[in-house]
């Protein structure tokens, strides 16, 4: 179902849709998205993960002090962001990131080390850890991993599978798939519907 062909179709500004296209082709026939409306589903959450396939980490290059202070509590007020931009997107990531979904404190490095990678921005040390497991690969011990198309492919679907979310796509619940994949706060929620209706129109039979 995933080619080259339907992926510049759905993501024009996409590079290399050839190696994105077999890694995500391969890894699908091994989950549970077995139908369009599955696969819809999914790529319109990957596409907002990835800013429409152009990356495939985390962007952490704040340069608005007031946005990076309302959206992590870990910020403490305007200055504080102000200084975290300053030092760059590290020192966010490890403060951000710090003692949570398993990374240490900001001293260690885990938010950095395990920051959002791959089609699926998977993130923290426990969840590289869980699903890690899921596809056989050390992602713990080897984060980079994540951020190359293949393991980030089969990542993706571990993922989707293990949160159980093909039921939800079934049912056209892009609010449910987006609460499973970004979690409660379903940051970017208009922008995952739009992509999944255009997904949609590309991989639905007409």
């Amino acid at each position: 179902m995933i080619t080259a062909e339907t992926l510049r179709k759905f993501a024009p500004k996409i590079k290399d849709p050839e190696i994105h296209a077999g890694a995500l082709e391969d890894a699908r026939q091994t989950s549970s998205v077995t139908t369009p409306r599955r696969l819809c589903h999914f790529m319109g959450q990957i596409f907002v993960e990835t800013g429409g396939f152009a990356r495939m980490e985390e962007n952490l290059n704040y340069r608005d002090p007031q946005r990076l202070d309302a959206l992590f509590s870990a910020v403490r007020g305007i200055d504080d962001a102000r200084a975290l931009i300053r030092l760059g997107a590290e020192a966010i990531a490890n403060r951000v990131y710090a003692n949570r979904l398993g990374n240490g404190n900001e001293a260690s490095g885990d938010g950095w080390r395990y920051r959002g990678s791959g089609y699926k921005q998977l993130t923290g040390r426990s969840n590289y850890r869980e699903i890690g497991e899921l596809v056989g690969l050390d992602l713990e011990g080897n984060p980079e991993l994540a951020r190359e198309p293949k393991a980030a492919a089969g990542i993706g679907f571990a993922f989707w599978d293990a949160r159980n979310c093909s039921p939800l796509a079934d049912r056209g619940d892009v609010e449910g798939v987006t609460a499973k994949i970004n979690g409660p706060a379903k940051l970017a929620l208009a922008d995952r519907r739009a992509a999944t209706f255009r997904a949609l129109g590309i991989w639905t039979p007409k």
